[in-house]
């Protein structure tokens, strides 16, 4: 799949956002190394931390769903559905992302004009990794 493409379908996500709080709609679409494409978008909640994000809902999604490898991922977010900006995961989302995926998964950040293409290893240089985490608990 191109990244056009993959960045179309998180915009199209953003319309499924739940944001009565912020306001700010976030979407993803988030490719398995199969090809298989899953969208999510941001869950708000009115204490806050139990809030969502939409990176998190598509790769939960996909996880469910027994996928394991994944390739890359758009995210684009704004007030009110309009993409206002670049807005690049945040930590949490990025330590998921590092659970699954290695330092060449490709993060498409949406903005009004296309999309910059940045790498795990540039967004989450010190991660905590499984295989670390393994060797130190094994």
């Amino acid at each position: 799949m191109e990244p056009n493409e993959l960045c179309k379908l998180a915009i199209e996500a953003m319309a499924h956002a739940y944001a009565p709080y912020s306001g700010f709609t976030v979407g993803a679409a988030l490719l398995c190394g199969d090809g298989t494409v899953y969208q999510g978008c941001n869950i708000e909640n009115a204490a806050y931390s139990p809030t969502n994000c939409a990176e998190r809902t598509a790769f939960f999604k996909a996880v469910y769903d027994g996928h394991r490898d994944f390739t890359a991922i758009a995210v684009c977010g704004g007030k009110d559905g309009v993409i206002t900006g670049v807005f690049p995961p945040c930590g949490v989302c990025r330590q998921v992302m590092r659970e699954f995926c290695g330092d060449d998964f490709r993060i498409y950040l949406v903005n009004a004009a296309g999309f910059e293409t940045v790498t795990l290893a540039q967004l989450l240089p010190f991660g905590f990794r499984a295989e670390e985490h393994m060797s130190i608990n094994g």
